[in-house]
């Protein structure tokens, strides 16, 4: 029995599938992991002690972040799938999986598909303005799938958007054979039936992989709980310029008088619904106190 080192690449069903340079080895997990209430996640850099391609998996290593719903860990960016056309993507989805990771310093890219039949212009502009990568791309057609792909290249990325706006289909033009289900949009919900069930790496290259995961509704809506109301506007990268300047130093910017992040709205600066996206996060992230948090 040997020992070695590799990335998660998935968890199913009790056994993780551990790539360790040019093998994928399959294990197990030792009994201290449930012991200590941790279980390794897809993308965990992970310990192992093999025989062949069946090992143990003996220790995970130090995470740069992790989440939960999805279960991956050690993302190097976040693309958030979205669509103006059905299903049509809400502005504050977007905005609460970005303050999701955010929080965990994840940088954030939003990814406009379908503009085959709609551009997508206002949506994309308002982030454009926010300061996100923002790529326009048709799976259909194949168009700026390649700008994605550089965009990728050389990190651990996690695809996420509302079902049926097209993640499978564009990974699938990423890495063609690979065949991935896609789902359909029902006419009568406007929204995707869900197709991806669990959390998998897919390589494009030796040190590029990208993880699809089901849609937004299965993204740690409680992980927003574990944002502090104070913290919540340093998950918002475009306040960033006006923070510290307010006349309050524990402002809310809310009502607050001479308030630099409502002057900035105000002004034209800080895009509407960015700002009411915040205003709503802020207002749930009010009730959950700090002792429930720990």
């Amino acid at each position: 029995m040997t020992r070695d080192e590799g990335v998660i690449r998935k968890a199913l069903s009790g056994f993780y599938y551990v790539q360790c340079g040019g093998d994928l080895v399959t294990c197990r997990a030792r009994g201290h992991f449930r012991k200590e209430g941790l279980a390794p996640l897809t993308g965990d850099l992970a310990e192992i002690s093999r025989t062949g391609s069946r090992g143990m998996v003996e220790r995970i290593l130090p995470r740069k972040n992790h989440f939960l719903r999805p279960a991956v860990a050690n993302l190097d960016a976040l693309v958030i799938f979205a669509a103006n056309v059905n299903p049509v993507t809400e502005p504050f989805l977007i905005d609460r999986v970005a303050a999701i990771a955010g929080s965990q310093e994840v940088p954030v890219i939003i990814c406009l598909n379908k503009t085959d039949l709609d551009p997508a212009e206002d949506l994309g502009r308002i982030y454009e303005r926010a300061g996100f990568p923002v790529i326009r791309t048709s799976a259909e057609t194949g168009a700026g799938v390649e700008n994605l792909r550089t965009a990728l290249t050389g990190k651990l990325t996690a695809f996420t958007g509302n079902s049926g706006v097209g993640k499978s289909s564009v990974l699938n033009r990423l890495l063609p054979g690979l065949g991935l289900q896609t789902g359909t949009v029902s006419e009568k919900l406007g929204r995707g039936r869900h197709t991806t069930r669990h959390v998998e790496l897919y390589a494009l290259d030796e040190d590029t992989y990208v993880a699809d995961t089901p849609g937004f509704s299965s993204f740690d809506t409680d992980q927003m709980e574990l944002i502090l109301k104070e913290n919540l506007q340093y998950a918002f990268p475009d306040f960033a310029p006006y923070l510290g300047r307010c006349r309050f130093h524990d402002c809310a910017h809310l009502k607050e008088p001479e308030c630099a992040v409502t002057q900035a709205l105000k002004d034209g600066a800080l895009q509407p619904s960015r700002y009411s996206s915040y205003v709503r996060l802020y207002e749930k992230a009010k009730e959950i106190k700090e002792w429930e948090r720990n």
